[in-house]
């Protein structure tokens, strides 16, 4: 089971986000992978900040260090699997976090990329889709973004953890 994967989209609060990250979940792996790049190659300046301050990045050596050293083709399927939920050591390393470690390690990678991290091919062209979700972000403030973003990184991975359930599920309060 992929807790991180059925998680609701707590942090998108208002509508306009929701129907975004429905949007970007609607996309197929390599599209999303796309999406991620261009949004952090067009706002990495204003949304990228945030993830670094709040992020503890000594959590994540797998997937800074090692990651770094892996193969284009090694990164790329490794990017993939996090997407996917896939259980992986990268995506249970990954899926272990939270959502402002995971945006750290998405800033990392983004910082790198098309030089110690595969980039994206040259004759990439995005799709109306992905153009459209690249549109609706950036017409966000800084605080629907960083929500947005933190959503879509807390969905991806894989984890065993389960949710708690909900009283509203069981009847019962929480109790310590």
């Amino acid at each position: 089971m992929t807790a991180s994967a059925n998680k609701t989209v707590a942090q998108a609060l208002s509508q306009e986000t929701q129907k975004l990250v429905a949007g970007f979940n609607a996309l197929d792996t390599d599209a999303k992978l796309a999406w991620l790049y261009y949004v952090y190659e067009k706002m990495g300046n204003s949304i990228t900040p945030a993830a670094p301050t709040a992020a503890e990045p000594e959590l994540a050596p797998l997937l800074v260090e090692d990651y770094l050293q892996l193969s284009d083709e090694q990164q790329l399927a490794v990017m993939r699997d996090i997407v996917n939920c896939e259980d992986t050591d990268y995506s249970r390393a990954y899926g272990a976090l939270k959502e402002n470690n995971q945006l750290f390690i998405w800033y990392v990678w983004a910082e790198a990329m098309g030089d110690t991290v595969v980039g994206m091919p040259d004759n990439y062209q995005p799709n109306k889709t992905i153009n459209n979700l690249l549109s609706q972000i950036e017409k966000l403030d800084f605080e629907g973004q960083i929500s947005i973003l933190r959503t879509i990184a807390g969905q991806m991975g894989y984890s065993e953890v389960k949710p708690i359930e909900t009283q509203a599920k069981t009847g019962k309060t929480s109790s310590l």
